[in-house]
């Protein structure tokens, strides 16, 4: 964005900025990131052989839904924090609503179950490598958001980058949740999040370098 592009949207107003994202290249690059993330996780991990089965679970839309809201909340970051002048102060409540919803759900099934269940109810079968594997399957997205962003005009960059990996991480937990076998909420709630605060960290860190204009 030129310097006397941004000054012209600065004095219109400070929700100009938000008309001005490209949305369909904005689309086009991050599924082409969710393509590349799909692909990856169809190769190397696999579809889940029983996900018929799960689909007849409550658990499994309670995480689904979970899921969804994160990413719909990493789309309206990152859209928010690519331009200037454009009011965030919802952001904080869009990203913690759901967080706070599986944190609760998970409270109420540790409550509910036995004490000898809770420790698998947390733990699962794959804590070990789930929250990796969401931050290796964000890479393409993340390479993707961070690539329109630059073409933006992001000013608080620590948080745009992090608004960028929040999102690429948002949405590869989604991926991941056709191939993982974990539908508890104590397990979704830490781990998953766990795994969407990775590339939320790198984010923060590297995003004066790659998003400076």
């Amino acid at each position: 964005m030129k310097t006397d592009d941004l000054i012209t949207m600065l004095a219109s107003g400070p929700d100009v900025a938000a008309s001005k994202v490209p949305v369909g290249r904005f689309l086009m690059l991050v599924a082409l990131g969710i393509v590349a993330s799909t692909v990856i996780m169809l190769t190397t991990l696999g579809l889940r052989p029983n996900m018929a089965e799960f689909t007849m679970l409550p658990a499994f839309w309670i995480k689904m839904a979970f899921v969804i809201a994160l990413a719909g909340a990493g789309w309206m970051t990152v859209v928010r924090l690519s331009s200037p002048g454009v009011r965030t102060t919802m952001l904080p409540l869009l990203i913690a609503a759901p967080v706070v919803m599986i944190w609760i759900a998970a409270t109420a099934t540790l409550m509910s179950a036995a004490p000898q269940e809770r420790a698998t109810l947390f733990w699962g079968d794959t804590w070990h490598y789930c929250s990796s594997l969401i931050a290796i399957l964000s890479l393409p997205i993340f390479a993707a958001i961070l690539k329109v962003m630059r073409s933006l005009a992001p000013t608080r960059l620590h948080l745009a980058g992090a608004g960028a990996g929040f999102a690429a991480g948002a949405i590869a937990t989604l991926v991941y949740s056709f191939h993982c076998p974990e539908i508890e909420a104590p397990f979704i709630g830490f781990w998953y999040v766990l795994g969407i605060l990775v590339p939320t960290g790198i984010g923060a860190l590297i995003g004066p370098r790659v998003l400076r204009w």
